[in-house]
């Protein structure tokens, strides 16, 4: 990489360093007004199928701990956006076959089926890496008016975790809700790595999981979404 560069990305691993923590009872003060978004926490991106990365099923204690704490403190609504395919999809194009309909890949995991409040959970079933497009959440969001604080956890940071965030900061910066809060608890969320060398031996494109991860957590920052270390 280029001299020119060095300077932003040293700036950007100081700026990683120093995210700021902040308090999950001050943020969850109103919890009829919050809503904690898991994106793609499913058996596919963690413990089983191509895609799964022990990266990715790292957060999962942090995870369940969240949703634990939010519960306790009176938090109700509960979105688990999650891949499910259809075995032909198009897709497959770009990534290998991946959490198919009615497969165990595309089945929530269990640490968070086994939480005694699993049965307040909202399962938006997505297509894509967008948990926006020819999904539920557009409609839930309608019918819950009142709800201004997403919380978001789960992965890829880049990909499908980055799609919701920015969908629902832009969302609300549109329709001018300015007490609208996106919040990413960075110990929460993960992607996968790919060095060069496995993914020319196998023929896929490289991915460099903590350089990315780090980028977008800064973009979305950038877009006024709420970045944290971690939500205490």
């Amino acid at each position: 990489m280029s001299e020119r560069h060095e300077p932003f990305l040293e700036w950007l691993a100081r700026w990683e360093a120093s995210l700021p923590t902040a308090e999950l009872k001050t943020v969850v003060a109103e919890p009829a007004r919050v809503a904690l978004v898991s994106v793609d926490l499913v058996k596919g991106f963690c413990y089983e199928g191509p895609l799964a990365s022990p990266r990715i099923a790292g957060i999962v204690p942090a995870v369940v701990d969240l949703f634990r704490r939010a519960y306790d403190l009176g938090v109700r609504h509960f979105l688990l956006t999650q891949d499910t395919h259809d075995p032909d999809s198009v897709e497959f194009d770009a990534f290998p076959p991946h959490c198919v309909a009615g497969t165990s890949e595309s089945e929530t995991i269990d640490e968070l089926n086994d939480l005694p409040f699993a049965n307040l959970f909202t399962v938006i079933p997505k297509k894509s890496i967008s948990s926006s497009i020819g999904t539920a959440l557009g409609t839930w969001l309608e019918n819950h008016p009142q709800v201004t604080t997403f919380i978001i956890v789960g992965d890829c940071t880049d990909l499908c975790v980055y799609q919701a965030a920015m969908y629902l900061r832009l969302r609300a910066n549109v329709l001018g809700q300015k007490d609208a809060r996106v919040i990413i608890p960075a110990d929460c969320v993960q992607t996968y790595d790919l060095p060069v060398e496995t993914a020319q031996e196998i023929g896929a494109m490289p991915h460099d999981g903590d350089l990315l991860h780090r980028l977008f957590l800064y973009h979305m920052a950038l877009n006024g979404v709420e970045v944290v270390a971690r939500l205490t």
